[in-house]
């Protein structure tokens, strides 16, 4: 019995890549890290709402600024950290926190909306500093699990930070949550400075390297990646307004929390597997299945237990379609502009959840709470059929030629 049991759950991965030094600690920092960060949204709504009296669409608004700012900051700021290193990145940043959470609740929504810009430009930039890092502390054949285990803890954190926010400002304060918040953030700031993770390997050259155009790593197959990344969130942020909206049309509304949880647990699960399976999978291959298993799910809508079902095989692969397209960045960019990719990957990561709610909102609107499952997967399908005749080049100009083919292989669309 004991073979069989080793072989269907294979802990070994993971034990290796945890025995690397400096990955415990970067991974234990990150999830305490991102829960502040991940209950921004749900707490900047609240405030414009019942503190400034405005309505959900000026809510999202400023939501929408945020996203903007910290899409087009992601891979500026990466830059800066392969250019000036880590810590002063961290300290720009932190104090921009500061500043932005202790005047935010006094502001007026006029400054708000602006100022709410600025800060996404200035974000923190945990996300993508932990994958950088992660990079650099672990050799690439052992990436798959350390990427996995990053993945699961981005999930529980979003688990828990707007779970926290949602309860603080009901028991106490809309504004006091912000104050909290901010705190949290700039705490977070600290523990990064603090801890200063390596951004390049040992054997990779330390300081500012030799620049390195842009023609020669934003590659095709790195576009591809972006894409599906793109893609993979369009479909999870979709999933998330469909869900609120099928159960809202069933009267089971109550349940919501429930079924998020759910699918959370699923995605936790999903990731586990990911990094224990012996051979990779493809990012395009996992966000094709992710899109598929969604278009289904809202037929699962009669009932709150039906729908937990229905999104279980969706949400099983949602972290691992998210480890999968940061190891192939990982892998595909340069030592050099690790920071520049891994930013230009959380670009494409907040675009795609940016773009997925509301889309899923306006067909919803115009149609039925189902459609929103079946319209987001249907984009993701799409995206991953216009990226797979790129790939299929690729091999067949690599085998022409007899190139060896990279451990890129099993890692890329």
């Amino acid at each position: 019995m004991r073979p069989e049991v080793r072989t269907v759950v294979n802990l070994k991965p993971y034990r290796e890549a945890l025995a690397l030094p400096g990955l415990r600690s970067l991974l234990l920092i990150s999830v305490l890290a991102r829960i502040p960060l991940t209950a921004t949204g749900v707490t900047l709504t609240f405030h414009v709402v019942l503190d400034l009296g405005r309505g959900y669409g000026a809510a999202g608004l400023v939501g929408a600024a945020s996203t903007v700012g910290a899409a087009l900051g992601s891979p500026l700021l990466g830059r800066l950290v392969d250019r000036r290193g880590l810590r002063p990145v961290l300290l720009l940043t932190t104090v921009a926190e500061g500043v932005f959470w202790a005047c935010a609740p006094t502001l007026s929504y006029p400054v708000l909306l602006p100022t709410a810009f600025l800060a996404g430009l200035l974000a923190l930039p945990v996300f993508s500093v932990v994958r950088q890092s992660v990079a650099a502390l672990v050799p690439a054949e052992r990436r798959r699990p350390a990427y996995a285990l990053d993945s699961m803890s981005v999930e529980l954190s979003f688990m828990v930070g707007p779970a926290l926010a949602v309860a603080m400002a009901a028991a106490v304060s809309p504004r006091l949550t912000m104050w909290a918040v901010g705190a949290g953030i700039v705490a977070s700031g600290i523990c990064f400075w603090l801890l200063d993770p390596p951004t390049r390997a040992a054997d990779e050259p330390a300081g500012p390297a030799r620049k390195v155009p842009r023609r020669e790593w934003v590659t095709p197959r790195l576009l591809a990646v972006l894409a599906v990344s793109l893609a993979a969130t369009l479909v999870l942020g979709g999933t998330d307004v469909a869900v609120v909206a099928v159960l809202r049309e069933g009267g089971e509304v109550g349940w919501t929390g429930a079924v998020l949880a759910m699918w959370a647990i699923a995605s936790l699960l999903g990731g586990f597997a990911y990094g224990a399976v012996t051979r990779s999978l493809s990012p395009l291959v996992l966000v094709a299945a992710l899109s598929l298993t969604t278009i289904p799910v809202g037929l699962g809508g009669a009932h709150w237990w039906l729908l937990s079902l229905a999104l279980f095989p969706a949400g099983a692969l949602c972290a691992p379609s998210i480890a999968s397209t940061s190891d192939a960045v990982s892998r595909l960019a340069p030592a050099g502009v690790r920071g520049e990719a891994m930013g230009l990957h959380g670009s494409a990561v907040t675009v795609g959840i940016a773009l997925g709610a509301p889309l899923a909102g306006a067909v919803i609107d115009a149609s039925a709470p189902a459609w929103g499952f079946a319209v987001t997967g249907a984009i993701g399908v799409l995206v991953a059929l216009a990226v797979l005749p790129l790939e299929l080049r690729h091999r067949r100009t690599a085998a022409a030629t007899m190139e060896p083919e990279p451990e890129l292989a099993s890692a890329l669309p």
